[in-house]
């Protein structure tokens, strides 16, 4: 199979400073992409972009901002000259219960919290993103670009503690189909990715006794999925042009009982 070759492409990167984003990054990068990658963390954000070297470009971003969403993707036109992909990896987890143990209900600031970065910054960096990548010339036959999601299992899934978490990843998983819907005259896809127990830097930091019981609900392989596989699966969507609308659950086959 010959080399993937990206060379004069452009993809934006949420949360691309760390984790799953900047795999992404990576990968897309070392295959001849400009990136731009937007996150919040600038200090870390600047270091990757010139760690990265100068097809990349790092946006002060915060996702819960329209604003600062639109400022972001325009910069990126701006710097590369056109946009092909948005790809939404910022994300926040939760842990509180719906009723907490001294009968106190769900915090209304933290529920919130979450559903802004997770539900409404990917909502903008979607519209945001798509809005500019309309504006641009397509290829040879009407396509222009399209747009990864980033959702979770937790959204068919969610357990205990998991209520704004599960609600702002079902949203995403919920827009997918409505969202490749619209932006087919554009010649966009919408597609979402819904990992698993993913082998991140939130994951290395649990106890033994945790990991042990969340791997005993994968089918196989009996591991956490690496952001390498989560970088591959972005790349072929990309590259396949026929998946669109979709959510592709990323689990090892795992599916979580009451945990």
């Amino acid at each position: 199979m010959a080399a993937v070759d990206r060379t004069g492409k452009t993809y934006f990167v949420t949360g691309g400073a760390s984790g799953l984003g900047l795999a992404v990054a990576k990968l897309l990068l070392a295959q001849g992409a400009n990136i731009a990658i937007g996150d919040k963390n600038v200090e870390d954000g600047k270091k990757t972009a010139e760690t990265l070297g100068p097809r990349c470009l790092f946006c002060e971003l915060d996702v819960t901002q329209k604003e600062s969403m639109r400022a972001a993707m325009r910069s990126t036109v701006a710097e590369f000259k056109g946009l092909h992909g948005v790809i939404n990896c910022a994300g926040v987890g939760s842990a509180f219960t719906t009723v907490d143990k001294k009968g106190e209900p769900h915090s209304d600031k933290f529920w919130d919290f979450v559903m802004k970065i997770n539900a409404y910054g990917t909502f903008y960096g979607s519209s945001e993103g798509a809005a500019e990548m309309a504006k641009l010339p397509a290829d040879a036959e009407g396509n222009r670009g399209v747009i990864i999601n980033v959702a979770s299992v937790a959204a068919y899934e969610g357990q205990r503690g998991q209520l704004a978490y599960s609600a702002s990843k079902g949203a995403v998983v919920a827009m997918t189909l409505p969202m490749a819907r619209d932006l087919s005259r554009y010649g966009i896809r919408a597609m979402c990715i819904a990992p698993g127990i993913m082998d991140t830097p939130l994951m290395q930091s649990a106890a033994p006794k945790v990991k042990e019981g969340l791997l005993a609900s994968v089918a196989g392989p009996k591991r956490f999925g690496t952001s390498e596989e989560f970088a591959s699966l972005c790349a072929h969507i990309i590259d396949n042009g026929y998946l669109n609308g979709e959510t592709i659950r990323l689990d090892g086959g795992v599916r979580f009982a009451n945990l």
